[in-house]
């Protein structure tokens, strides 16, 4: 039995809203929330969007999202080429006269720039799987219980 309209309009309204969403970066958890529906329901609903796209539209969608990347990218290398202090209970530390450098902010900064550039390859499809081949000779014994093998033959 078909859907009706209504249902229908609601369907794509609400298909409307999680594209919505997603692009904005809202995890398929909150917009679930959102919108009543499970995390799963929510992705299933957003993957079977992606589907109707028409490939024009994809790679549209493809190119606002590497912008999106290379922003955070750009933000996050520069918090990596800066200078951080270390500062404990609101006073800086410091070591032979000099404040010393706090590297934690230095590491979150590279981090962040491989979990951008591994989602980057996610989307262009840059990571592709590697085939491997496994080798050697292999023998194969068949035993079969409860069968009386001088009756088959």
């Amino acid at each position: 039995m078909g859907r009706s309209p209504e249902q229908q309009e609601a369907s794509a309204r609400q298909a409307a809203e999680v594209m919505r969403l997603r692009r904005q970066g809202v995890t398929f958890e909150a917009i679930g929330r959102q919108l009543g529906v499970s995390r799963q329901r929510a992705h299933k609903i957003y993957t079977d969007a992606l589907k109707a796209i028409p490939a024009q539209e994809v790679n549209e969608y493809r190119a606002e999202q590497a912008e999106r990347l290379d922003e955070m990218l750009r933000r996050a290398y520069e918090v990596l080429e800066r200078k951080h202090i270390t500062v404990s209970n609101g006073k800086v530390i410091y070591l032979d006269d000099e404040p010393m450098e706090d590297d934690a902010p230095t590491l979150m900064a590279i981090k962040t720039v491989l979990a951008i550039e591994e989602r980057r390859a996610k989307l262009l499809g840059l990571d592709t799987p590697v085939k491997q081949q496994i080798g050697g000779e292999v023998q194969v014994t068949y035993s079969f219980e409860g069968v009386n093998m001088d009756g088959l033959r």
